[in-house]
């Protein structure tokens, strides 16, 4: 099979944008990532995945914390610095939640501990236990076939 049919099909599933961020060598670090969900209820757990190209995995096997920043409608500009989109360079004035560095404004901040790791294919799955939360409100950014887009109301005619 074809890489770029795998990767279009992918793409047809929107998915909303995180950013997932740490503190590695006393400097909050951080990679945009769409692969994320919730695991478990009791223990709260979710899991990332992370390429095995990209520089962010040795900073979570490391540190062995992460934080999950699932951004709003209006934080492109996040996902586009920390997928290494923006040629400029964007100031982040980082929050912290648990000791880790957070983006402001994000619709939900999710502060976790490593509790395991699986390797799969070309990618890390980082299994995390949910250590505090911070939510704000608003609409989230999403992404679809490549690119960012926004929520819109759809209107249900009763018949």
């Amino acid at each position: 099979m074809d890489d770029r049919l795998f990767r279009n099909a992918m793409g047809k599933f929107s998915t909303g944008v995180t950013v997932i961020t740490t503190e590695f060598e006393n400097a909050p670090h951080g990679m945009t990532a769409n692969a994320f969900m919730s695991v478990s209820l009791d223990p709260k757990l979710i899991v990332v995945s992370i390429g095995h190209k990209a520089r962010f995995l040795e900073k979570i096997k490391t540190t062995q914390r992460f934080a999950v920043n699932i951004l709003s409608e209006n934080q492109k500009e996040y996902s586009m610095k920390f997928a290494g989109q923006l040629k400029d360079d964007l100031e982040i004035k980082f929050e912290t939640l648990d000791g880790l560095p957070v983006l402001p404004g994000a619709l939900a901040q999710i502060s976790c501990e490593v509790v395991s790791e699986h390797v799969e294919g070309d990618h890390t799955l980082f299994i995390g236990k949910v250590l505090d939360i911070k939510l704000e409100e608003g609409n989230p950014l999403l992404f679809f076939s490549g690119q960012y887009h926004q929520l819109a109301e759809v209107e249900v005619i009763s018949s």
